[in-house]
């Protein structure tokens, strides 16, 4: 159920580039329902800010300094899920927006949006909707509908019970070492798990299997 729009919605602001945060800023200033509640430029920062100064909406980019605004995205909705994640982004491959779909982000848009498109995705977020830009979702949305709802696909062969257990710990979003330390194996083991896995399922990216896996439950 949508969440009760707030007075005045407080926004943080994450991305590298002063010049972007000063612009954003400056669009965000015109409407007097939105604040900018602070910045942060690394994926540190953002999860350090979100716990400190607890915005409503978090404007982030994909890729930051030390790291994956998506793994920012997971850590800040795990410790704080009521916290509304928008990417605003240059990056529109298939792999950036299935990442972040599935690390729980509410909106997907580029920075090519304009000013008012923006604002008015940011009060949709924040009134508990999510938006994704049309541009960079149909891709991924053909991809996701292309997995069927069988447990087994035409073509695929059948994973093993490792790589089963692999590929969920996968949809989790745990790295390679985390599954070793879950499994009580290495991580070449699971390196080795993890690339029969993308052969037997034909795919070549860590969100495509976790897509694969989440829809097959579905």
């Amino acid at each position: 159920m949508p969440t009760t729009k707030p007075t005045t919605i407080r926004v943080l602001l994450v991305d590298d580039h002063e010049v972007v945060r000063v612009g954003l800023r400056t669009v965000l200033s015109q409407n007097h329902h939105l604040t900018v509640a602070g910045e942060a430029v690394t994926m540190a920062d953002a999860v350090r800010q979100t716990q400190k100064l607890k915005p409503d909406v978090i404007l982030m980019d994909v890729r930051l300094p030390d790291g994956s605004g998506v793994d920012a995205c997971r850590e800040i909705l795990a410790a704080r899920p009521d916290t509304r994640v928008i990417f605003l982004t240059s990056y529109a491959d298939d792999d950036s927006v299935l990442a972040a779909v599935l690390a729980g982000a509410h909106g997907y848009v580029l920075k090519e949006i304009d000013s008012a498109t923006l604002i008015r995705a940011i009060h949709t977020v924040a009134e508990g909707q999510s938006i994704l830009d049309p541009t960079v979702t149909e891709r991924a949305l053909r991809w996701l509908r292309s997995l069927g709802n069988g447990s087994q696909l035409p073509g695929i062969e059948r994973l093993s019970a490792q790589e089963e257990r692999v590929l969920a710990l996968v949809a989790e979003g745990k790295t390679n070492k985390e599954i070793a330390t879950a499994l009580g194996l290495s991580d070449k083991t699971v390196k080795n798990y993890l690339a029969n896995v993308f052969q037997k399922l034909r795919i070549t990216r860590r969100a495509q299997a976790a897509a694969f896996f989440i829809k097959r439950q579905s």
